[in-house]
């Protein structure tokens, strides 16, 4: 039976994305409309939305829409379009003073009230749509607020009556708190008993633990950091909320979105591949080695190629290639491109490595999408250390590309990659287990011992390429999770 899902998000691919929560959003969405579910998806209408490419027309009865938050009042309009590559609905809440900046985020003063916007609207176009959800989406700290809204203002309107929430935590790391001194302007000082007590003594509301601790469900994107999340290392403060929680927390590996990854098909390669054309890749990783400078005499031997692309950040394990990287390339023959922005030091290093390895290290600070497929598509190998890692995609890509990935044991990069055993030959990948440079090297000098075996090395990238990590798969532990909320509608896992 079709299911009524309000679905709300801060970023959507491809409408405006940072991370992974707008790849999630937007396939996702594009897939429960598929299986014939009444999707709706708010988020906002922010200035770096091509409006012209989406053919937005506004919602008559959603023009000039009036919010009061405690001494503020907000106004918001909503247009709406299909969501591209998709039948779905998405409305885009329309509030210039709060969305139209040169970013997505940012530390302005009152980024708590643009994101409680958004929540707020969300709930409100429901209302005047006579859209009666029943299962109420919200997505990481941006929505964290809305499962306690859900309850309490929203309360007496019949039409959510038997509407569940579900928080998916797409990285804990981040979880928006504000100064408590601003509750007033919020709306929700009426709210403070219900506020979590330890935060309130600190001075500040985190929306995040109060989306754990008020939302009928919690989802996150692997089932490993479903686990990890719950443990002093990995649950940044929040861990206790979550064992509190008890079965009420559901992890769900991302799915890939194969129209846009995948080397049958790539719209950026000159040439396609699949497992039976494995020569073309080869091809490629000649053409992508020239165009960028690397090989020199050393292109004559059979020498592997390592990719990284990557926010550079401490969380993706960028400490450990600093001491571990250098040596590397002192003990091995492989060629190195990376592609990336982020923390100054890496790009430094990034930058310093480049230069002292001309024709072995390629780096392109920033990002591109052609090169991000180039990089997947050329490579042999596809390195990710992550300190921690909710999910991850490049993985799951690489693993389509016949890219081995060397991955450290933690979040989706445990849950996607099958540490490869040469005497059964049955694996994906290289997993290492201890986050320091040692298990870097090591992961590293065990897939390049493998790659001079070329019997076993095609066998490897075969396994990998057999990999399915299709939204088509993962879409239906979704639906089965709303269908357990539903049926438990007149029950509480709070």
């Amino acid at each position: 039976m079709p299911l009524r899902i309000c679905f709300v998000a801060s970023e959507v691919t491809p409408l405006a994305k940072t991370g992974g929560l707008a790849d999630v959003a937007g396939a996702l969405v594009k897939s429960l409309h598929a299986l014939g579910h009444d999707v709706r998806l708010f988020m906002p209408l922010y200035r770096q939305v091509n409006r012209r490419a989406l053919r937005l027309w506004p919602v008559e009865f959603l023009r000039d829409v009036t919010l009061r938050l405690g001494n503020h009042t907000l106004r918001y309009s909503v247009q709406t379009c299909q969501l591209p590559g998709s039948g779905a609905m998405i409305y885009l809440i329309d509030a210039p003073a709060l969305f139209e900046r040169d970013a997505l985020y940012g530390n302005a003063p009152d980024e708590h009230l643009r994101f409680l916007l958004l929540t707020h609207a969300a709930l409100q176009c429901c209302q005047r749509m006579g859209f009666a959800p029943q299962v109420f989406h919200c997505n990481d700290w941006h929505t964290g607020l809305g499962p306690l809204l859900l309850r309490t203002m929203y309360r007496w309107d019949k039409l959510f009556e038997h509407t569940r929430s579900l928080l998916s935590i797409h990285n804990i790391a981040y979880q928006g708190p504000f100064d408590a001194r601003v509750l007033p302007e919020t709306g929700l000082a009426e709210l403070t008993s219900l506020l979590d007590a330890g935060e309130l003594a600190r001075g500040r509301v985190n929306p995040l633990r109060e989306g754990i601790r008020h939302a009928d469900h919690i989802s996150t994107v692997s089932p490993t950091y479903a686990r990890e999340i719950q443990t002093p290392q990995y649950g940044y403060g929040l861990d206790g909320d979550l064992r509190a929680r008890g079965d009420a927390i559901t992890g769900i590996l991302n799915g890939v979105d194969y129209a846009e990854w995948d080397p049958r098909h790539d719209r950026f390669l000159p040439k396609r591949y699949n497992a039976s054309r494995l020569s073309v890749k080869a091809e490629l990783k000649r053409e992508f080695m020239q165009r960028n400078g690397l090989g020199g005499a050393a292109s004559r031997e059979r020498i592997p190629l390592l990719g990284m692309v990557s926010r550079l950040a401490a969380q993706k394990g960028f400490d450990l290639l600093i001491d571990a990287l250098p040596l590397l390339l002192q003990e091995h023959e492989f060629h190195c491109a990376m592609l990336g922005s982020g923390e100054a030091r890496y790009e430094r290093f990034f930058t310093q490595l480049a230069r002292r390895y001309p024709a072995r290290v390629a780096f392109r600070q920033g990002y591109s999408e052609e090169q991000a497929h180039w990089i997947e598509a050329a490579s042999d190998l596809f390195l990710m250390p992550s300190l921690y890692e909710p999910c991850g995609l490049n993985q799951m890509y690489s693993l389509r590309y016949g890219t081995i990935p060397i991955v450290r044991r933690t979040g989706g990069l445990a849950d996607s990659v099958q540490h490869f055993d040469p005497v059964s030959r049955e694996g994906t990948g290289v997993v290492f287990n201890d986050y320091d440079a040692g298990g870097v090297r090591w992961g590293v000098g065990t897939a390049i011992q493998w790659y001079r075996n070329k019997a076993l090395w095609r066998q490897l990238m075969k396994n990998a390429m057999a990999q399915d990590f299709s939204w088509e798969h993962q879409v239906e532990e979704y639906v089965a999770l709303y269908e357990r909320l539903v049926e438990g509608a007149g029950e509480s896992d709070r």
